[in-house]
């Protein structure tokens, strides 16, 4: 009998150390949720996810830019998703997006890259060529 009610004491313990763990990391997922939802019609940003190692836009690591620029939202896809216009340069990405990759865009065209003058690969990469030196 001893043996039993040890264990279950222990049983008890492990479970009231879980419950703590859970309700830790669920008040820590409610921190960080972010309760967005977009219009079809809304211009937003896309955030570029950048790769170690590999020089985005010009930028490599911490100062390579946070988002791509603005895309239009054709449809929203469940409760998270949303599907964009995308260009024709970009027919190999898929057009849907989870909502953590999006962000309203509000009209201020200096945060914007132009891509136009930008020949992408199919793996979003480019080869950078320098237009003008600018010192010595």
């Amino acid at each position: 009998m001893d043996l039993v009610r040890d264990a279950l004491e222990k049983v008890k313990m492990i479970q009231d150390r879980l419950r703590t763990a859970q309700s830790i990391q669920k008040s820590y997922a409610d921190w960080m949720v972010r309760d967005v939802a977009f219009m079809v019609g809304d211009q937003v940003l896309l955030r570029v996810s950048p790769m170690k190692g590999v020089m985005r836009f010009g930028k490599k690591g911490k100062l390579s830019p946070r988002y791509f620029r603005t895309f239009e939202i054709l449809e929203r896809i469940g409760e998270v998703a949303y599907k964009l216009f995308l260009p024709l340069s970009l027919s190999a990405v898929h057009p849907v997006f989870h909502v953590s990759m999006l962000q309203k865009y509000y009209g201020d065209l200096s945060h914007v890259l132009d891509f136009s003058t930008v020949q992408l690969d199919k793996d979003l990469t480019y080869i950078e060529v320098p237009v003008a030196i600018l010192d010595r």
